[in-house]
């Protein structure tokens, strides 16, 4: 088996890895690293490893680009970048988004597809008893039938698919990208030996991996591996020099040695053909005089060239290249080591640290099931142990630092297509639409501080290569410390739609005695997936009783425009001729809109129904989508809206289910075992709500409400109380903020009780005028401890109110007696 070069070592790599195991499972973790300021805390048992690597692995599946497959597990997620490559006449579907962007970067793709392979060389057992070898294999092919599409020639293969700058500059997600998405290559005349030898390494080991459940595949993979590696070391060059737009991103700053060396490597390990461990040989020369104190990573391979090297040859040189450089993370070398935060997180960069120690992790782990002292097998083990602990949550914060995992995970990771805007906006919506399970983020300050904001692309970037070492690490954690773990069952389940996606906002313009001008704002929001609406439309009912009981018919009501972005607006159509019930068809086919920028996603039309000048019949109360509007815009599922003819959302007339006599009229049960509802309070007061935040599983909720006062007198706010009903899910103390409103948070005051929290107000608050309302108050709450709360069972929460409407499910109170609402 190629698997096995090392044959030897591996059954002392079992027997040391049981008697290591058997040593910690019962005792918290004390590393005793030198320097160390604080030991862990945490046990190594604290944390289902099983379920981190589950996750981890998923990350991969929300950064696929192209079309999707049957099996897709992420319901938010939709084909993409259908069009790459047609600029160039080849098909470059597929692969993976970078980062929290949409370009597809060859060279650390091809990094990360190495890592994750070369985990599976390394502990393929723990994906079997995890039940995930099946998906990683999946997410490993997806990278590698990419490559194999990518390369279009013996000496020609394409690296990258996006412009940095175009890309960058639009935030939105990833299955609506508006922008042109330009195909760069290298070739013979334009060479890049560290792109086609890390591709070639890539695929090399993938060939590994594959042999045991698809032998041709396998092949295949190899015959690609060896042609590239034949075009890198035939043609040499910085590939960055050739594709320059990657320069800004991804420079290849250490040059091609390390990827040469690399791609013999694995080439040798997939081949056995010493030809290539000569050639790694050769190149490795160079690269000994080469630094031990950086980390692995995307742009240097070199130690882990080097970490293989000396398992393969056994050369001293190598050996201790690689002891030089996990000594300096660990012990110090010379008396320099690497600078340690105050909660033990080994520090190199504030550019993705938690990537780097995760992935220097990995290396030490590998490297420590192969050494045979055993004082440096637990040195490098502990290392390794204390890193991956840190990013789990043995930290001053108690926090995780994998989205979806752990406490307190992070809740904003810088991800276009998890954020889930449409409106071309990191501020849009306000928190996160979706959660990207498994991506680990950049990571802490060199103090240990944090901040999980959307903005921040140091702390909170996510990427490939951030999950390709820690991923590996995780499945040698599992081995360790998680026998007998097992990953969430049914993991993971589609996603709730949490909010309306596509509708209609409506108010009204003016009015006259014979006429009703309505402004419609069509919007696509849809996240689950994003997708384009080029043939959406809507309609708006009318009934025309009283025009055809003052002797006139549709025939004499006229249609018209006047602002209008683009819709076809028909003149009165028949939908129950025999109760004149009629609707005007407000078509948009062809025109794009899409969750995609402010005038994106959202299209209007105003337009007015006129009956003949000079009559006074007209009466729009009885017109079916006039219900509710106001001459503020609002959500209205009474103008219901099609996609391609089909019912997208809103109702139609009479579609509302009507009580059915009973068939079988008999003696009843005695009192009504469901009662009806309580009725809403009819009265001049009525409170409006939105959902500021539709995640019902993060550490904040956020209701806005707008008091509306439809009678002829004044309401002082200081006589009102608003009730907003919600469960702490715990017995932690919580906290309430009023971030703005209209008459001044100053003069809002809130306190809680275990059902509810109640708003009062000051007597600075003012007064609600007749026919006027109080403005929005924006409402944000959270526990002491910032834990999670789960809302899905809160009796006031509603995800699907976006924007402001009338909400039963909140109270109010005047001088004490209930004035609007339903009580729970």
């Amino acid at each position: 088996m190629r698997r096995n070069v090392w044959s030897i070592t591996k059954g002392v790599k079992r027997t040391l890895k049981v008697a290591v195991l058997s040593s910690v499972l019962t005792a918290s973790v004390s590393y005793g690293l030198v320097g160390r300021v604080q030991e862990a805390q945490a046990a190594v048992t604290d944390y289902n490893y099983a379920e981190a690597l589950q996750k981890s692995i998923l990350f991969y599946e929300a950064q696929r680009s192209g079309k999707l497959p049957e099996n897709n597990r992420l319901n938010w997620r939709g084909d993409s970048g259908l069009q790459d490559g047609m600029d160039v006449g080849h098909d470059l579907t597929g692969g993976w988004y970078d980062a929290g962007d949409h370009v597809k970067f060859g060279l650390p793709m091809a990094y990360s597809a190495t890592m994750l392979a070369w985990s599976v060389y390394e502990y393929r057992e723990a994906y079997e008893q995890t039940g995930q070898l099946e998906y990683m294999l999946d997410n490993i092919k997806w990278a590698t039938d990419y490559f194999i599409k990518a390369h279009t020639g013996p000496n020609e293969f394409y690296g990258q698919v996006g412009n940095g700058t175009l890309d960058h500059n639009w935030w939105g997600p990833a299955e609506v990208m508006p922008m042109p998405r330009p195909a760069y290559k290298i070739d013979a005349q334009h060479p890049g030996s560290d792109l086609a030898a890390g591709t070639a390494a890539a695929l090399a080991a993938a060939s590994i991996i594959f042999e045991e459940t698809d032998a041709a595949y396998s092949q295949l993979l190899l015959q690609h591996a060896k042609e590239l590696y034949q075009f890198a070391d035939t043609y040499r060059g910085k590939y960055s020099d050739s594709i320059t737009d990657a320069r800004d991103y991804y420079n290849s700053w250490s040059g091609y040695e390390d990827e040469l060396m690399w791609g013999a490597v694995w080439l040798y390990l997939a081949t056995e053909d010493e030809n290539y461990l000569n050639k790694a040989r050769s190149v490795g020369e160079n690269i000994l005089s080469w630094g031990y104190e950086w980390a692995h990573n995307w742009d240097d391979v070199h130690k882990g060239a080097q970490l293989l090297m000396a398992r393969i040859t056994n050369d001293h040189r190598y050996i201790q290249a690689v002891e030089n450089h996990l000594d300096y993370w660990s012990v110090g070398v010379n008396g320099r080591r690497i600078t340690y935060t105050p909660g033990g997180l080994a520090y190199l960069d504030q550019w993705g640290a938690l990537r780097y120690a995760s992935t220097t992790a990995y290396l030490a782990f590998v490297y420590s099931d192969w050494v045979q002292d055993p004082a440096k097998q637990q040195r490098y083990r502990d290392f390794a142990t204390s890193q991956i602990l840190y990013i789990l949550g043995d930290n001053p914060r108690n926090s995780s630092y994998v989205v979806g995992f752990g406490n307190n995970p992070p809740q904003r990771p810088h991800h276009r297509t998890a954020h889930g805007s449409y409106a071309d906006s990191l501020d849009i919506p306000s928190s996160h639409r979706h959660i990207l399970y498994g991506a680990l983020v950049g990571g802490p300050n060199a103090d240990d501080s944090y901040e999980d904001d959307v903005r921040n692309y140091i702390n909170n970037e996510v990427a490939t290569d951030y999950n390709a070492g820690f991923t590996g690490a995780l499945a040698k954690m599992y081995l360790l410390y998680g026998q007998g773990q097992q990953p969430l069952s049914n993991f993971p389940q589609p996603e709730p739609v949490t909010e309306d996606e596509i509708f209609v906002e409506a108010g009204i313009n003016t009015q006259g005695a014979n006429f009703t001008e309505i402004k419609a704002i069509l919007n696509n929001r849809s996240a689950w997936p994003a997708r384009m609406g080029d043939k959406l439309s809507f309609k708006y009912f009318v009934d025309l009783s009283e025009v055809y009981a003052a002797g006139y018919t549709a025939n004499d009501i006229r249609v018209t425009t006047h602002l209008n972005e683009g819709a076809q607006v028909s003149q009165l159509q028949a939908w129950d001729a025999s109760k004149h019930l009629y609707y005007v068809d407000i078509d948009f086919t062809g025109v794009e809109i899409y969750p995609g920028g402010q005038s994106a996603h959202k299209k209007e039309v105003q337009f007015r129904i006129a009956a003949p000048a000079g009559t006074n019949f007209w009466n729009a109360a009885n017109d079916y989508s006039y219900q509710g509007l106001t001459a503020q815009v609002k959500k209205t599922p009474y103008i219901p809206v099609y996609d391609g003819g089909v019912l997208e959302f809103g109702e139609e007339p009479g579609s509302q289910t009507e009580p059915q006599p009973d068939p079988d009229p008999g003696p009843g049960p005695g009192p009504d075992p469901d009662p009806d509802p309580q009725p809403v309070p009819e009265g001049d007061l009525i409170v409006e709500y939105l959902a500021a935040d539709t995640n019902p599983y993060d550490n904040q909720i956020k209701p806005h409400f707008n008091i509306v006062n439809r009678g002829s007198t004044a309401v002082n706010l200081s006589d009102l109380k608003l009730r907003y009903y919600f469960s702490k899910d715990g017995g932690q103390a919580m906290n309430a903020w009023i971030d703005w409103a209209q008459i001044g948070s100053s003069h809002i005051q809130s306190s809680f009780t275990d059902e509810y929290v109640e708003l009062s107000f000051t007597s600075q608050a003012g007064r609600i005028s007749p026919n006027g309302e109080s403005g929005p108050i924006q409402l944000r709450m959270s526990k002491n401890d910032w834990s999670n709360f789960d809302e899905t069972n809160d009796y006031s929460f509603n995800p699907s109110i976006t924007s402001f409407a009338p909400w039963e499910r909140v109270t109010l109170y005047l001088n004490g007696q209930l004035v609007w609402g339903i009580e729970p």
